[in-house]
């Protein structure tokens, strides 16, 4: 081999090397732009989350500790004192408004429509078993005190007799008026109501001979007329 081709194989492979050299210089430039444009991508969102919400955002484990509660407050007893307190605030307020004839007031219950139509006709007519209280509390007390005298009292067992008898003659007579009355009632509820006034779950014929055997006077909720004969439309 000549010199000269020496000389050009020479030059040829340090070309080839510089070449390369150069190569992996640029790749390694655009290496080390791309991650210095990551991490400034990175330092831009912390900055916008920490400028938007104020602070940095919290850890996941942080975040569930904070929204924890625990079963039982510590102030419990507090709590169920204010609850009974309010309770019994709006009883009283029921109460008040039932003795008032206050219907808006008044329990949901007593606030049903039908039940307003069976307190308006039951009031409205005269009921036998109004009296049914005293009546029997007097017949009661006679018989005790002709039992305890029965010595001096003559024909004590047959006056005792007597009483009783009135007693259940009274209360018979009082279970045929509420039948008469619950069954034009009854009717009357269904006309205006629908079958939903008389299910058995509204307790309604409970409701109107319970209210039927009660003086007047006290009857809750008060009558809304003083007398007797505004029957309900």
């Amino acid at each position: 081999m000549s010199c000269a081709e020496g000389g050009g194989v020479a030059s040829a492979s340090m070309s080839s090397r510089t070449l390369g050299f150069m190569a992996v210089n640029k790749k390694d430039e655009g290496n080390e732009g791309q991650v210095a444009r990551n991490a400034h991508g990175e330092n831009a969102q912390l900055k916008d989350e920490q400028g938007g919400k104020g602070r940095p955002t919290p850890k996941r484990k942080e975040a569930q500790a904070k929204n924890i509660r625990p079963l039982v407050p510590k102030d419990s007893a507090a709590q169920r004192k204010a609850a009974k307190q309010r309770m019994r605030e709006r009883e009283n307020r029921e109460y008040e408004a039932m003795r008032t004839g206050d219907l808006q007031n008044m329990p949901k219950a007593e606030r049903l429509p039908w039940r307003v139509y069976v307190r308006d006709y039951v009031d409205a007519r005269f009921n036998i078993g109004e009296f049914f209280i005293p009546v029997a509390l007097v017949i009661l007390v006679l018989s005790v005190i002709v039992t305890a005298f029965a010595r001096q009292i003559p024909y004590s067992i047959q006056i005792t007799l007597i009483l009783m008898t009135l007693l259940y003659v009274y209360l018979f007579a009082i279970i045929i008026d509420v039948v008469v009355m619950w069954r034009k009632l009854k009717k009357l509820l269904i006309a205006k109501y629908g079958e939903q006034a008389v299910a058995k779950g509204m307790r309604t014929g409970s409701y109107a001979w319970s209210r039927a055997i009660q003086l007047r006077r006290w009857r809750l909720p008060k009558p809304r007329y003083k007398k007797r004969g505004h029957w309900p439309k």
